[in-house]
C-alpha cells in the first residue's frame, strides 16, 4: 500500500521511484500483484482502494500496454475474476470506485466473453439487476456494465426485455433508471435485425420517463449521456423510433424549450431531433410528417440566434474578429437551421419560415431583426428551388434591412444577399441586379463601419460569380471607384478586410 501512495504522490522523483518499481513487479510478480489489487479492492474504504482499482484494470484491459492477463496463471485468473465481481458488489462501495470497477470488468469481459470463458458474469450482472435485494448502486453499476457489454450479451441474457423495463421503472433511483436507459439504447444498438429492435419498441416511453426526470433530478449529466446516446440511436436505426415518433419529438422539443436547463443539454435534444430529420435514406420522410414539430423546432433555433452580443471588438474592422460577440449557442443554431433546411427541404421549411420572420424583422430589438436574416442565409441553400420561386419578395425583405440603424443588422443583410447570390444565382442576378448591385455598392459607402463596407464588397463578388459579363458591365465603374477609394482611406485596417474578402 506504500507503494499505491507513492504512484499518488505529488512529489516528482517519489512517484517516479513507485512507477519503476510497479513495472519491475508487474514484469517479474504479476499474480501476487494482481491479487494483491483486487484483494485491496475488498475494502472499498482504504485510502489504496481508487489507486489499486486504476492499476488493475491496466493489468486486464486488453488495450493497454500493461496487460497481462494471458500471462497469469489459471489459477490466479480463476480468482481473480472472482475478486473482481466481489468487490463489485460490496457494500459501502463509492459511486468513483464502483465506475472504476465496472470499467475493469467490463474490458476484461470484452477479452473473455467471445470464447466464453467468464460464464459467471452473465449470472453475476443478472442476478445484480434482477434481485430485488440488490442495492441501487449495485443495480446502477450492473447496468452500465451490461451497457458496455450488450454486444457480447444481449443476445444469451435471460428475460432481458423485462429485466430493462424494470430498471426504466425502479421506484426510488434516478440513477438506475438512467442506467437502464443507457443499457437499453446499448441493447436496441446491438441487435442484429429490425425485428430483433422492434421488441423493444414498447420501451421507448419508460425511456423517455427516465430522461426527463433525470432533468427533473438535476442530474443534468446522466442526462447529458442519455441524450448522447439517444442521438446515436436516431442516426444509426432511426425506424426503431417511427411508432413513438410523435411522443419522441415532443419530448426532445420540451427539453429543447426549457429555458432552465443548460445550453449544452438543450443543444443535444436539438441535435436529437435534427439528426433523424437527416436519417432519410434509413427512414426517408420521418420528419417531413411531422410539420408542426419542425415549426416548434424551428422556433426554438432561431431563439439561439438571439444568444449574440454587440462586441466592440467586431466594430474593430479587424478581420479575423468577424464572429465577435457570436456565442456556441449562435453558432450551433446557425448550423442546425443549414442542415434541416437540406434535411426537409423548401417546401416544409419556407411555410414555417415565412410565419416567424415577419415578427423578427420588425422587431424594435436588433438582435432579432439580425437573427431573421442570419436565418435566410441559413436556409436558402435548402430551400433554393422554393425561394427562387419568390425572389422578389426575399430578396425585397433583405434589402429593406440595408437601412438598419445597427450596423451588425446591415451587416447580416449583405450577408444574406450574398448567400443568396451564391445559392439562388443564376436566376436571381438575371432578375435583380438593378437593385441588388446598387444597394450593395451604397453600402460600400457606410464609412463609419468599415466591416459593412468590406463585407459589401465580399457580397459583390459572391453576385458577380453566377453573373453573366454583360449583366455586370455597367456597374464596374462605380464599384471599382468605391474599391479603390476603400483602399485610399484608412488603408491599413481597410487592406486587411479586402484581403479576406478577395479569398472569401
Amino acid at each position: 500500500t506504500a507503494l499505491l501512495g507513492d504512484l499518488a504522490s505529488p512529489a516528482n522523483e517519489a512517484r517516479s521511484r513507485a512507477e519503476r518499481t510497479f513495472h519491475a513487479l508487474r514484469a517479474s510478480h504479476p499474480d501476487p500483484l494482481a491479487l494483491r489489487l483486487a484483494h485491496l479492492l475488498l475494502s472499498p474504504t482504504h485510502p489504496a482502494a481508487p489507486m489499486a482499482a486504476v492499476l488493475l484494470r491496466r493489468l486486464i484491459s486488453p488495450g493497454s500496454q500493461a496487460f497481462v492477463y494471458p500471462a497469469l496463471a489459471p489459477a490466479t485468473q480463476s480468482s481473480l475474476r472472482a475478486l473482481l465481481l466481489s468487490a463489485a458488489s460490496s457494500p459501502g462501495l463509492s459511486r468513483s470506485i464502483s465506475k472504476k470497477l465496472s470499467d475493469a470488468v467490463a474490458e476484461l469481459a470484452t477479452y473473455l466473453l467471445p470464447s466464453g470463458s467468464w460464464p459467471d458474469l452473465l449470472t453475476f450482472l443478472y442476478k445484480s439487476v434482477a434481485s430485488a435485494s440488490s442495492p441501487p448502486a449495485l443495480q446502477e453499476s450492473a447496468l452500465n456494465t451490461l451497457a458496455r457489454l450488450a454486444s457480447h450479451l444481449a443476445a444469451g441474457f435471460p428475460d432481458l426485455h423485462a429485466l430493462l423495463l424494470a430498471a426504466l421503472s425502479h421506484p426510488s433511483s434516478t440513477d438506475v433508471r438512467v442506467a437502464g436507459l443507457n443499457a437499453a439504447i446499448s441493447v436496441i444498438q446491438s441487435l442484429p435485425s429490425a425485428a430483433d429492435r422492434d421488441r423493444f419498441q414498447d420501451l421507448l416511453p419508460a425511456m423517455m420517463r427516465a430522461l426527463a426526470e433525470s432533468l427533473n433530478c438535476g442530474n443534468e449529466g446522466s442526462a447529458q449521456e442519455a441524450l448522447e446516446m439517444m442521438i446515436e440511436l436516431a442516426g444509426l436505426e432511426p425506424r426503431f423510433l417511427r411508432r413513438q415518433l410523435p411522443d419522441v419529438v415532443a419530448s426532445m422539443l420540451q427539453i429543447a424549450e426549457a429555458p432552465g436547463l443548460e445550453d449544452g443539454t438543450r443543444h443535444l435534444a436539438v441535435e436529437f431531433v435534427v439528426t433523424l430529420a437527416e436519417a432519410r435514406e434509413r427512414a426517408p420522410g420521418m420528419m417531413r410528417r411531422l410539420p408542426r414539430y419542425v415549426g416548434r423546432l424551428f422556433a426554438v433555433v432561431m431563439t439561439m440566434l438571439l444568444d449574440v452580443q454587440d462586441e466592440p471588438a467586431w466594430y474593430a474592422a479587424v478581420s479575423e474578429e468577424e464572429d465577435a460577440g457570436e456565442t456556441g449557442s449562435f453558432v450551433f443554431a446557425q448550423e442546425c437551421l443549414d442542415r434541416l433546411a437540406i434535411a426537409v427541404g423548401g417546401n416544409t421549411i419556407l411555410p414555417v419560415a415565412a410565419e416567424l420572420l415577419p415578427s423578427y424583422i420588425g422587431a424594435e430589438e436588433w438582435k432579432r431583426r439580425h437573427a431573421a436574416l442570419m436565418t435566410i442565409s441559413q436556409i436558402a441553400e435548402g430551400c433554393a428551388k422554393v425561394m427562387t420561386k419568390n425572389l422578389d419578395q426575399v430578396v425585397g425583405m433583405v434589402l429593406n434591412s440595408f437601412n438598419d440603424p445597427h450596423p451588425r443588422v446591415r451587416w447580416a443583410a449583405i450577408n444574406a444577399v450574398g448567400q443568396l447570390s451564391t445559392d439562388l444565382g443564376p436566376e436571381l442576378q438575371n432578375k435583380l441586379h438593378h437593385v441588388v448591385l446598387p444597394a450593395l455598392a451604397s453600402a460600400m459607402d457606410d464609412s463609419e463601419n468599415p466591416r459593412v463596407q468590406a463585407h459589401a464588397a465580399s457580397a459583390i463578388l459572391n453576385f458577380s460569380e453566377n453573373c453573366r459579363p454583360e449583366i455586370l458591365t455597367p456597374y464596374l465603374d462605380v464599384i471599382v471607384g468605391k474599391l479603390l477609394l476603400l483602399l485610399q482611406v484608412n488603408l491599413a485596417s481597410n487592406l486587411k478586410l479586402l484581403e479576406a474578402t478577395v479569398y472569401t
